[in-house]
Order: C-alpha cells, then sequence, then structure tokens
C-alpha cells in the first residue's frame, strides 16, 4: 500500500499524459499529489517530502503551462516532472534526510530506528529510487532527441526503473535481515 501511495501521483500524470493534456494531467497530479498527503494527514502520519515536493511540482508546471508559455511539448514535460522528482531525491540525500526515513519511521517501532542499519538501509533504498529516477529522465532524454524511438522504448525503460525500485525496497530489508539477523523483537524498515 505504501508504495502505491508513494507512485500514484506520478502513475496518474504519466497515464493521462498518454489521453489528455498536459494541463489537465499536470493538475490531475497535484490532486492525486494532495489527496495522498491528506490520506496520510488524516490517518496519523506525516506529511511526506516525496508527496509535499510531486504537489508542489505538479501545480508550478501546471500553472506555468496554463498561464505563462503552454508550447510545452509532452516529451519536456515529462523531461521537468522527472528531473523535479530527481532534484527532491538528490535534496534528500544532501540535506541527510533520504526521504525513505519518513515511510520507514511509520511502519517501525522506536527501538528500530535507533539500530545502526536502519539509517544506512535508508539511504541505500534512496539511492535505489534515485537511480530509478534518474533512469526515467535519461528515457524521457532519449525520446526528445531520438523521435524515432517508439513511445513503448521510454515507457519500458519507465516501468522497469520503477519496479525495480520497488522490488528493490520489499526485498533489501528482507536481506538485511538474513545477512545481519535481527535482534529480538525488531524488524527492519520496509519502507
Amino acid at each position: 500500500m505504501m508504495i502505491f501511495l508513494i507512485l500514484v501521483p506520478f502513475a496518474t500524470f504519466t497515464a493521462l499524459m498518454l489521453l489528455t493534456s498536459t494541463t489537465v494531467s499536470l493538475f490531475a497530479g497535484a490532486a492525486v499529489a494532495a489527496a495522498t498527503i491528506a490520506y496520510d494527514v488524516t490517518r496519523g502520519g506525516s506529511v511526506k517530502m516525496l508527496a509535499a515536493g510531486a504537489l508542489l511540482l505538479f501545480s508550478a508546471l501546471g500553472c506555468y503551462i496554463a498561464f505563462v508559455d503552454s508550447s510545452w511539448s509532452n516529451p519536456a514535460v515529462r523531461l521537468a516532472v522527472d528531473s523535479g522528482v530527481l532534484a527532491i531525491a538528490l535534496v534528500s540525500i544532501a540535506i541527510r534526510f533520504p526521504f525513505t526515513l519518513q515511510y520507514a519511521r511509520e511502519v517501525v517501532d522506536a527501538e528500530t530506528m535507533q539500530l545502526p542499519g536502519f539509517m544506512r538501509a535508508n539511504y541505500i533504498i534512496t539511492w535505489a529510487w534515485t537511480t530509478a529516477f534518474l533512469l526515467m529522465l535519461v528515457a524521457n532524454i532519449l525520446m526528445i532527441y531520438q523521435p524515432s524511438l517508439p513511445l513503448w522504448v521510454g515507457l519500458a525503460i519507465a516501468f522497469a526503473a520503477r519496479n525495480s525500485a520497488a522490488y528493490f525496497t520489499k526485498w533489501y530489508p528482507k536481506h538485511r535481515r538474513a545477512k545481519y539477523g535481527t535482534p529480538p523483537h525488531h524488524a527492519l524498515p520496509a519502507a
């Protein structure tokens, strides 16, 4: 469920880009990001950096395209969105607060958060997602500079990168438990 909440604003934007206008796609992504924030807060969670960043990114781009310059191509908009998401991930690492940490803290107990490997696991998982965001950006750059490539190539790269990061997010905590063991009554984050 958590990975779904993380990805649903971006999936909404991507799906709608195939079906409707850029502006509608951006504002729908912003609305879904706002809904995920509201859902998190109403169930007692925190406002997540990635969801807030998505809300800001989709809203700002939507307003810019709707009111300032509507000539942006679909690949250019996807490039801007992917660059923004990559920037959010990199900033979270640079400020020493990997964006996966907020999700992990909501699914583990206080003692687990104190384990030495807890922060390391979050950095590694955040780097996996950052790599996926970079690959999505590369796919969009390919689509812009190699327009003869079929659309499915870019979509396949993005799909594979996203799914690989999601799989890694589930696999890595289990791998750490198997490799390092788990102290009694603790579990590593399933971020």
